[in-house]
């Protein structure tokens, strides 16, 4: 019998099993493979995992990162490319090549560094399933690799300012998204009729752009211009994760916005009352502020907007 496997992950809103790409990525394979996961939300309770999320324990084995996952996965007989050629194999290695280097960074601006969909969705969420006071800090670390991964590949010369960068990343997005698009064409995944790693990786990039309601939603505008990708992603979720399609109505979005307004308050309460408690330890001679060092930082790193440090 085969050992027990279980994945700890990012939950979901809006439609999807979660909100993390790379979660999405692993949770997809393992249904297009048969995979028995049982999967673990990332909560106020959840206990952290050897890794960031997902994370894959099986009996004593510890695995992060969505390839090395699906490579175990693949090991365990739950291979999703099975019927692929090789010619099919090398083209998905190449596609996934494309959407790291050509999505991505527009993915992980949309959600952390665009100062508007950061401060009223992406940090009020995912600091609502954080526990206090990993809630102060967590989004800010998150929102500055989010940053260090783009400017590894976009920050460079000749890209010098912000708005040069900004452009750059949703031209190769959208470029992308249009070769997607046209590979598909009107197929219903990739290489037929049956998922694989690729219908993967490309669910994973994609559905969080198609479902997130964002205030600034250039990328998710364009996508949604290519009906034949919304309709991939909507019958992923339909058949494979029995979740009900559904986009974002005026009344919906309202009650969104609301309840994520409710959440960006608390944890700005949450921040001051943190600063407040450092006003007073620094008067106090009992006790040194650099006992607080560490939640001063958590409190004020989540103050300045990453985008000012795209700038050189």
């Amino acid at each position: 019998m085969a050992a027990p496997m279980e994945l700890s992950c990012w939950g979901g809103d809006w439609g999807l099993p979660s909100l993390h790409p790379e979660c999405l990525t692993v949770m997809a394979y393992a249904k297009f493979s048969g995979a028995p996961l049982t999967v673990n939300t990332v909560n106020n309770s959840w206990r952290a995992p050897k890794g960031d999320p997902p994370v894959l324990v099986s009996e004593d084995i510890v695995i992060s990162q969505p390839a090395k996952i699906l490579n175990f996965l693949r090991k365990q007989k739950y291979n999703a490319d099975y019927d692929l050629s090789a010619k099919q194999g090398a083209d998905t290695l190449a596609y996934i090549a494309l959407l790291e280097e050509k999505l991505l960074p527009a993915l992980l601006h949309t959600f952390w560094i665009e100062a508007e969909n950061y401060c009223s969705v992406t940090k009020p969420w995912f600091a609502s399933k954080i526990a206090f006071p990993l809630s102060l800090y967590l989004p800010g670390k998150m929102s500055r690799e989010a940053l260090n991964r783009i400017l590894l590949t976009k920050g460079g010369p000749p890209l010098y300012s912000l708005t040069e960068v900004e452009a750059q990343i949703y031209r190769d997005a959208k470029e992308c998204l249009n070769l997607l698009s046209k590979r598909l064409g009107t197929a219903q995944f990739f290489f037929g009729d049956t998922p694989t790693t690729l219908d993967a990786f490309v669910f994973g990039f994609l559905a969080p752009i198609y479902k997130v309601c964002f205030p600034r939603v250039q990328l998710q505008e364009h996508l949604k211009q290519l009906p034949n990708l919304c309709r991939f992603c909507d019958d992923i979720l339909t058949c494979y994760f029995r979740l009900t399609v559904s986009s974002c109505s005026p009344a919906g979005q309202d009650t969104a916005d609301a309840n994520l307004q409710k959440l960006t308050q608390l944890v700005n309460k949450e921040s001051n009352l943190i600063e407040k408690m450092d006003d007073n330890l620094r008067k106090s001679p009992q006790h040194p502020p650099r006992k607080l060092t560490t939640l001063k930082l958590a409190a004020g790193g989540e103050e300045s907007s990453p985008m000012s440090r795209l700038s050189p």
